[in-house]
C-alpha cells in the first residue's frame, strides 16, 4: 500500500490560514518581515497587514513599509491582493494605488498553492534589493500619501 495513485492532501482554506496566522504570530526569521490579521473577529480571515523593514544598502534601508494583503475566498488557490499603504517606487508596484502588479511580480503572477503570505513579503523585500529597485528615488517619509483603509470602509480590490 504505497502512495502511488493517491491524490495529494489539500489543506482546507481556514486551516491553512490558521497555520499562517500561528506562524506570523511567532515571528519570522530575522524580524524584518511580519504579518498578522487586521481584525481578530473576521471569521473569514480575509484582511491581513504585513510589514517589511527595508533591506540594508538600498534606498529602502531603515524604512518601515506597511502592506495590506487581502485573501479572498479562493485563497490559497489564487494569490491575495497586495497593496503598499504608503507610496513606494518599485517596478512591480502601481504608483497610483500601491497595488503589487502580478504581471510584474512573479510570486503573484506564477502563484502556486504552496506559496504563503510570508513568501510574498520575503520576496518583496528581495525585490527591494534588486538592481532595478535598490536605487530608485523614494518619496520622503514625512510626505507619504498614506493609503490606510478605515475599518468598515469599502475596499477596492484591483487585479
Amino acid at each position: 500500500m504505497g502512495s502511488e495513485g493517491s491524490a495529494p492532501v489539500v489543506v482546507p482554506r481556514n486551516f491553512r490560514l490558521l497555520e499562517e496566522l500561528e506562524r506570523g504570530e511567532k515571528g519570522i526569521g530575522d524580524g524584518t518581515v511580519s504579518y498578522g490579521m487586521d481584525d481578530a473577529d473576521d471569521i473569514y480571515m480575509r484582511s491581513w497587514t504585513g510589514t517589511i523593514i527595508g533591506p540594508p544598502n538600498t534606498v529602502h534601508e531603515g524604512r518601515i513599509y506597511q502592506l495590506k494583503l487581502f485573501c479572498d475566498t479562493d485563497y490559497p488557490d489564487k494569490p491575495p491582493t497586495v497593496r503598499f499603504q504608503a507610496r513606494v517606487n518599485m517596478t512591480c508596484v502601481n504608483p497610483e494605488n500601491g497595488m503589487v502588479d502580478p504581471s510584474r511580480f512573479p510570486m503573484l503572477g506564477n502563484w502556486q498553492r504552496e506559496h504563503t503570505m510570508e513568501d510574498i513579503l520575503i520576496s518583496l523585500k528581495k525585490e527591494m534589493s534588486a538592481p532595478q529597485n535598490r536605487r530608485l528615488h523614494q518619496p520622503h517619509e514625512g510626505s507619504d500619501d498614506q493609503r490606510v483603509d478605515q475599518k468598515g470602509a469599502t475596499r477596492c480590490v484591483i487585479m
